[in-house]
């Protein structure tokens, strides 16, 4: 059996132990009985040719503080691509089944609870529209996002570097841009919810603020260690959240209302089914931008076949589960009043109220969900990181964990300004974010398929702003796929020309028609863009 800390190790070299140390071909990765580091399987970091402001006080603390991280086993790389020789040595059964542990632990979480509360709480649907508009939109998002985590492994290269090899050096600081505000987003709802159930449990000892302080500085002890903590942890994480999420679903189910049917005329409900959709899709779809960053040390002879399949079971499964049951709870609104008056608190509070029945046990489960959207809140942290130092030189040579707390700091900030309006951000956030992500997935599958599925890709080239597209091609089709989305959009504050011709409350349909637009220009453009600037 493999060591059970094999995807967990993570050890350093320099540059000249790389060059005078040999690894023998049986060693696997974190083995516990290795005791010299030099006889590490690969070398994860090493401040070796780490870019820095060279000759200036700055840049020789920041040098400094890179090493002391590297001194203590904690992760140091950025957005530097992870070589093959640096990767790990032997996949066992564990690398694999990783995979797909990692989503169940990030999407067994409240924030997934409290978005299927939406289907029947704010669009009105019945408990089966809600339930299957969810599962599929879901199944359709993680398409997306397991076929983009399968680009780890083969390249060596966090996603939004990668992305660069389609929309080209300056356009894809756009993208960079955009997935920062999702991924700081996504950690503002994990914190809200977080501190409503936390709060809800104790409401005369804590508030939603301090219960929001609470997860986002767990989440930023997590992230700071770096891959090795962030894979441990979530392979483990799932566990208390599956536990008690059963128990849930068991003190729950007897109210949820199965049988009233979705409210609205014929074309009010066929609008609030592709809106309640696309907003699953989009929770799910937004993963993509991040997916690959998680694999980037698996090695280059990783069954892509099986990444791909883990990761959508993971992400699926996961998902369907968190979902039917905010969407049981949500549908539990109109018929019991505590459940109505836990509702108008917060989302959090109606997950809270379902564990009533249990009176202090419920208490423990709550705190225990609570806690639980450390898993969720941890990936987009990590990430942003690595995001931050993509918008450019200067940023890259600012170190990881210190973009990290910039992260958090935002995110912790914005949640107590929006704490009292999380039905508001989710429903307005999440299909908004959807948008640009099924834009950008479209240039980057017709990159791949049409122009490059047989010349491949040159990863040396991947920080290289001359060996890269220059991008006219990949901006133009962008701005088309984004006006598509906004006449097809359909969220509180607008809804599309278009959207409109379905029913007085609109249908989002701007994914959907973002994503063509963007796949019907960009073929075009792109070969134009070859045969006059040459890539």
């Amino acid at each position: 059996m493999a060591p059970e800390n094999e995807i967990a190790s993570v050890e350093v070299r320099s540059d000249k132990d790389l060059s005078s140390q040999k690894q023998p071909e049986s060693q696997t990765f974190g083995d516990s009985t290795e005791k010299n580091p030099h006889d590490a399987p690969f070398p994860v970091d090493t401040t070796a040719g780490r870019p820095n402001p060279v000759g200036t006080r700055v840049g020789s603390l920041l040098r400094a503080f890179e090493q002391q991280l590297v001194e203590y086993n904690l992760e140091a790389r950025g957005i530097e691509r992870v070589k093959p020789e640096e990767r790990m040595r032997k996949l066992s059964w564990i690398s694999y089944l990783q995979a797909c542990l990692l989503w169940v632990s990030i999407n067994l979480a409240a924030n997934n609870i409290t978005l299927g509360m939406l289907g029947p709480a704010v669009y009105g649907l019945s408990f089966t529209d809600s339930s299957l508009c969810a599962v599929f939109g879901i199944l359709v998002g993680s398409l997306v996002a397991a076929w983009m985590a399968t680009w780890g492994p083969i390249s060596g290269i966090r996603t939004m570097a990668f992305g660069r090899y389609s929309m080209g050096w300056w356009p894809s600081k756009i993208i960079v841009l955009l997935n920062l505000i999702q991924m700081i987003g996504y950690c503002l709802i994990d914190c809200v919810v977080g501190g409503q159930i936390l709060s809800a449990v104790s409401p005369n000892g804590m508030s939603v603020a301090v219960g929001i302080v609470i997860i986002a500085i767990i989440s930023l002890v997590v992230a700071t260690f770096g891959i090795q903590a962030f894979h441990y942890y979530e392979r483990f994480a799932f566990l208390p959240q599956l536990i008690i999420f059963c128990i849930l679903f068991g003190v729950s189910a007897s109210k949820f209302d199965l049988t009233t049917a979705s409210t609205g005329d014929t074309r009010t409900v066929a609008g609030n089914r592709l809106s309640f959709f696309s907003i699953c899709l989009a929770a799910a779809i937004t993963y993509a931008p991040l997916a690959a960053d998680f694999f980037v040390y698996y090695p280059e002879h990783t069954s892509r076949r099986t990444i791909f399949s883990l990761t959508l079971l993971g992400l699926v499964l996961s998902f369907s589960f968190a979902l039917i049951c905010g969407i049981g709870l949500g549908s539990g609104v109109t018929n019991h009043p505590e459940y109505a008056a836990a509702y108008d608190r917060g989302q959090g509070a109606l997950i809270v109220e379902g564990f009533g029945p249990l009176h202090g046990f419920g208490k423990f489960c709550s705190v225990i969900v609570a806690l639980g959207l450390i898993a969720n809140t941890v990936a987009p942290t990590y990430s942003s990181g690595v995001d931050f130092q993509i918008l450019g030189r200067y940023a890259e040579k600012v170190p990881r964990v210190i973009w990290n707390t910039i992260g958090v700091i935002i995110y912790t900030v914005c949640a107590l300004a929006g704490r009292s309006h999380l039905s508001d951000i989710f429903t307005n956030f999440l299909a908004l974010m959807g948008y640009w992500v099924a834009i950008w997935f479209a240039i980057i599958l017709e990159e791949f398929l049409l122009f490059r599925f047989k010349s491949g890709y040159n990863w040396a080239a991947w920080r290289d702003p001359k060996k890269l597209p220059i991008g006219y091609a990949s901006f133009t089709a962008f701005v088309v796929g984004w006006v598509g989305a906004i006449l097809c959009m359909a969220q509180v504050w607008y809804i599309g020309p278009l959207a409109k011709l379905v029913s007085s409350t609109g249908a989002d349909m701007g994914n959907y028609v973002g994503f063509t637009w963007a796949l019907i220009v960009y073929p075009p453009l792109r070969y134009l863009e070859l045969r006059f600037v040459g890539r």
